[in-house]
């Protein structure tokens, strides 16, 4: 099957001593020549409603605090009629990365499935406004736009409600493999993996970007996504993810220990790049036998979390496609982040350039 390329068949080594030592200098010959695009990304694409709540909302819908849960067209119907007001934009992890990358002055593009329908064309304009290049063709049939219903408490922790409608329907032959071929990085999120037909896909654009001399970065996504496809995971990231992004949850999940230290020993030597979030207590970049320790930004007071590791990953991956060294790349990531949990929703609302000359020149 397609797979093939991706995950082969014969035992997987660990490639510790592949990794690439150009990685620790800025080095921009780490990619192919001539790429038109920095990052392009594959995700769902998913309309973000951010609603401030009170915490018996959340109980009165039996929602579970600081919680992630999948929800059905009917439910989503119901819980977006009773909410309060809300801030609508295009959202989705890998949309959201992309967004930061494009504020930053990166040139990015974004391929997901919306329908043709209201919500739908929210995220397209929303996405194409920062100049993203967006041009899957929105379904004409089977479920609306996908949306997350995200719940700000007044402690600044978010609730959500998704529900992955037309998002699933993302096909190999939606792929503007194009696209994917020209880009010095391809940014995929572990949730494609819960959908058969975005999984292929998923493996069709990796492979395609590969052979082109691309690099593979991949998001885990999610706790729970971790538990779902552990051994998938555990699969790709040993040899065939290049660049490796998790939070403490993630990256403990996947090697089912409590112990962060454990599980960074683990996954050291599986990706050139590992880059591993842990909220107040900053983040940790690995190359090889490497690792930096990266603070946080500390930028006023703490609104709202959502977007604090897309954004990570945004200024991580706009850092590493301009050639900035790894411990450059984790602070424009801890940058970027710390500036988006000081606001409601994952889109900057100051301008990141001129937070990066502040800060980092």
């Amino acid at each position: 099957g397609t797979a093939q390329c991706l995950i082969p068949a014969e035992p997987i080594r660990r490639k510790t001593a592949a990794v690439n030592t150009s990685l620790f200098m800025a080095d921009s010959s780490r990619f192919q020549p001539n790429a038109s695009l920095d990052v392009v990304g594959i995700g769902n694409a998913i309309v973000d409603v951010l609603v401030q709540t009170k915490d018996g909302f959340l109980s009165e819908h039996g929602l579970q605090k600081g919680g992630m849960c999948l929800i059905d067209e009917q439910q989503a119907e119901a819980l977006y009629k009773s909410s309060g007001p809300g801030l609508e934009t295009s959202g989705g992890s890998v949309a959201n990365t992309m967004v930061g990358i494009a504020q930053l002055g990166g040139r990015t593009g974004f391929i997901g499935r919306v329908r043709d329908d209201q919500l739908g064309s929210i995220f397209s304009h929303d996405i194409r406004a920062v100049g993203t290049r967006f041009e899957t063709p929105s379904a004409t049939t089977g479920a609306t736009t996908a949306r997350c219903l995200i719940y700000v408490t007044p402690d600044a922790e978010r609730t959500m409600c998704t529900f992955l409608g037309a998002s699933t329907q993302l096909e190999p032959e939606d792929l503007d493999l194009s696209m994917v071929k020209e880009t010095k990085v391809l940014y995929l999120e572990g949730y494609l993996w819960d959908s058969p037909a975005a999984k292929r896909a998923f493996i069709a654009a990796a492979e395609a970007c590969r052979a082109a001399g691309g690099k593979v970065a991949l998001s885990l996504s999610d706790g729970f996504c971790v538990d779902r496809h552990r051994e998938s995971f555990l699969e790709l990231v040993n040899g065939h993810v290049d660049v490796l992004f998790a939070n403490e949850v993630e990256i403990k999940s996947l090697y089912q220990t409590e112990d962060f230290d454990t599980a960074i020993e683990k996954v050291r030597g599986c990706c050139s790049v590992t880059a591993v979030t842990r909220g107040s207590d900053g983040s940790v970049v690995l190359s090889g036998d490497r690792r930096w320790d990266i603070g946080i930004y500390g930028l006023g007071e703490l609104v709202d979390t959502t977007g604090a590791g897309d954004l990570y990953a945004g200024g991580f991956l706009h850092a590493f496609t301009q050639g900035h060294s790894l411990e450059s790349c984790g602070q424009l990531g801890a940058l970027c982040a710390g500036q988006i949990v000081t606001q409601l929703g994952a889109r900057s609302q100051v301008s990141l350039p001129e937070l990066m000359q502040k800060h980092l020149d």
